[in-house]
């Protein structure tokens, strides 16, 4: 019997191997050509007395109740042209970063074949992390001053929001705001549905970023999913005996969605715990709807309202030491 069931494991394993070599083949011949204009060279670069230019080429970037004595400021501004130094210490060959978007916009058309390409548009920001990245159906605005390394000495912030100020983390960023046009919002404002929308974001994760760890794609260090893995079935058992799911308590988001140093469980374990672990908990429940679902549509999965998708993901973690 044991033998049965690992050839039956054996045989699941490389179906599924084979399926996702399918999908990599695909994807593979899916072509993409990315367009990148450097609006951060473009303004740093550009004599104050050519700053008429400079509008007339990037227009969405000049708000024309701003004076121009603000641009001309910022452009001779030793911390700015500091700042912009350093950009270009780590950003001056962007065929890298080129090179991840190619691949994920491959991936982006073979599951959402409608996706335009957007032209590419780098730029230096207010160190704003809440929009690293911004994306539209034609623009793709990354702000290079928040992926310079976690240990840059420009960053003043928290090691939680640092820790993602990395390279690798652009394309996940992408994917999040990328998310926001084919997510649909949440129903309410219950835990569950904030859950199950940054799960299904995650899951997009997944199917677009293939190669990245489960660590990359929610933002964490190994050690803090390796710590989700091992206690999942304690925070989702804390979260039915507290009746948590369907609560609206606004406090909830901040709590577990989040990002933050730790989970707010208010028991020993906050200090050992991650933020966001709602997010995570929701990420497993989307993976068990699309596992126990395989004939609905993603997109359609995208829609679905947050306690539908409960329902019939048949999703019941381990207790922990099982």
């Amino acid at each position: 019997m044991k033998k049965i069931l690992l050839l039956l494991t054996i045989l699941i394993a490389f179906a599924s191997c084979d399926k996702k070599t399918k999908v990599e083949k695909a994807v593979e011949k899916i072509p993409v050509e990315i367009k990148v204009e450097r609006f951060d060279q473009a303004f740093f670069e550009t004599p104050p007395t050519n700053l008429n230019k400079l509008k007339k080429d990037f227009p969405y970037f000049f708000a024309k109740e701003t004076p121009d004595s603000i641009w001309l400021e910022k452009m001779q501004n030793p911390l700015w042209r500091e700042l912009y130094t350093e950009v270009q210490k780590k950003y001056s060959n962007f065929e890298p970063v080129k090179k991840d978007l190619n691949i994920l916009f491959k991936h982006l058309k073979y599951y959402f074949p409608e996706t335009k390409t957007p032209k590419v548009i780098t730029v230096i920001a207010e160190m704003d992390y809440n929009n690293k990245v911004i994306y539209t159906d034609s623009l793709l605005i990354i702000a290079l001053e928040l992926y310079l390394g976690k240990e840059h000495k420009f960053y003043q912030f928290p090691n939680y929001l640092k820790q993602n100020f990395e390279q690798k983390q652009m394309m996940p960023d992408v994917v999040s705001s990328f998310s926001t046009h084919k997510i649909a919002p949440p129903q309410d404002s219950s835990l569950l549905s904030q859950m199950v929308y940054y799960g299904k974001q995650l899951y997009l994760k997944d199917l677009l970023l293939p190669d990245y760890t489960d660590a990359d794609k929610m933002g964490y260090t190994v050690e803090q999913n390796k710590w989700c893995v091992e206690n999942e079935g304690y925070m989702w058992r804390y979260f039915l005996e507290n009746e948590l799911l369907y609560s609206d308590d606004q406090k909830l988001g901040n709590r577990f969605i989040n990002s933050a140093p730790f989970s707010k469980f208010y028991l020993e374990i906050d200090n050992e715990s991650p933020g966001r672990v709602g997010a995570w908990i929701g990420w497993q429940m989307v993976r068990s709807f699309m596992k126990n679902n395989e004939a609905v549509p993603l997109e359609k999965m995208l829609q679905m309202n947050a306690k539908e998708l409960f329902e019939q993901s048949k999703y019941k973690p381990k207790k922990n030491g099982e």
